[in-house]
């Protein structure tokens, strides 16, 4: 789950960040991430970009295309229950996110067995949430699959409550950058889906996500899709202990370039495990910050490229997060572990 920043505006952990671009007002449930700064801090007055609006007239019903209708907000269930005896995350309870912890996520032969535990059932999940996307499927329908599962497994689904989150799983289609609440939209033949699942397993986060096609996908979606894929397998490559994090971002950045892709800047990876949430803070573009990867170290890395616009708007349920033109967005996920010869994907069957 990717979080907000604010590098001129820049990053969002998918769940952390900093001021949209073009918005007069600062973001609502973002971390705000300063350069030179080992800390991001919740933005928490609530306020929308203008360009919110626009997402609801007449005028921008359709993309520029013409061949779909922009995401309209649908019916939101209850949050679904979890049975008692399942040991639920510090957040669980209060509405305001905790925000990214201070300190690295670094961990003993047993942490790593229980980052690896976490993370398999997170990659399990996900690929059964991908076997459910067809036309006609509500996205809540796949919340309540992915949830059963999850629970049915003994951990906690980790969006459920952080921040006053109501779902269980993030599915983000189309131009839905980051953090779509499952509703009761269904999805329709050509369509793309990004699936975010994170579990609390035995005190310890597993976080993963893909991109899905849904029915006859066009070549255009199915190019972003792949490209996507390629950034982060690649940015996965480069990763070991000592190298620096910019070079994720570097390498990234190089590869959208060369197809012309939009790489968002407002959220983030992020240090995982233990807590949701943890520095590093991965920006998924070319920077210049600081920091070193070490041996043991657990983090994301998640970009989200684009076709056209990278300027996000918030929908008024102060979490989806959709790009500026309507034009579409992809995603891919992997928590990875820091080892001697490089990083080992936990998020894997």
């Amino acid at each position: 789950m990717a979080v907000p920043s604010s590098l001129q505006p820049r990053l969002l952990s998918s769940f952390v960040g900093g001021r949209f671009v073009r918005s007069t007002q600062p973001v609502q449930r973002l971390f705000r991430f300063n350069p030179g700064s080992k800390h991001v801090s919740m933005q928490l007055s609530r306020s929308l970009s203008g360009l919110t609006d626009l997402l609801f007239n007449r005028r921008n019903e359709d993309v520029a295309d013409g061949k779909r209708k922009r995401l309209r907000p649908g019916k939101i269930s209850p949050c679904r229950p979890v049975p008692d005896h399942i040991l639920r995350p510090p957040y669980v309870g209060s509405r305001q996110p905790p925000g990214i912890a201070s300190g690295p996520e670094v961990h003993d032969e047993k942490g790593i067995e229980c980052m690896r535990a976490s993370g398999k059932l997170a990659a399990q999940v996900l690929e059964f949430a991908g076997t459910l996307v067809k036309p006609g499927i509500r996205t809540d329908e796949i919340d309540q699959a992915v949830h059963q599962m999850i629970i049915d497994n003994g951990a906690y689904p980790s969006p459920l409550g952080y921040g006053g989150f109501p779902k269980s799983v993030c599915t983000s289609v189309n131009e839905c950058i980051c953090h779509g609440i499952p509703d009761s939209r269904e999805l329709e033949d050509g369509d793309i889906i990004n699936i975010d699942v994170t579990v609390y397993l035995n005190g310890y986060h597993g976080d993963t996500s893909a991109t899905f096609f849904c029915g006859e996908v066009d070549e255009e979606a199915k190019t972003l899709v792949q490209v996507t894929k390629e950034c982060l397998d690649k940015a996965i490559s480069v990763c070991a202990p000592g190298v620096e994090f910019k070079k994720i971002g570097r390498t990234i950045n190089d590869h959208a370039d060369k197809y012309r892709y939009g790489v968002v800047r407002q959220f983030v990876g992020h240090g995982v495990g233990l807590v949701f949430h943890a520095d590093p803070v991965i920006l998924h573009f070319r920077n210049n910050e600081g920091g070193r990867m070490v041996l043991n170290q657990t983090f994301t890395i998640e970009p989200m490229l684009t076709i056209g616009s990278i300027n996000p708007v918030m929908w008024d349920d102060d979490w989806t997060v959709v790009t500026e033109d309507g034009s579409l967005s992809a995603q891919f996920e992997h928590t990875i572990l820091i080892t001697k010869d490089g990083a080992e994907i936990l998020t894997q069957c």
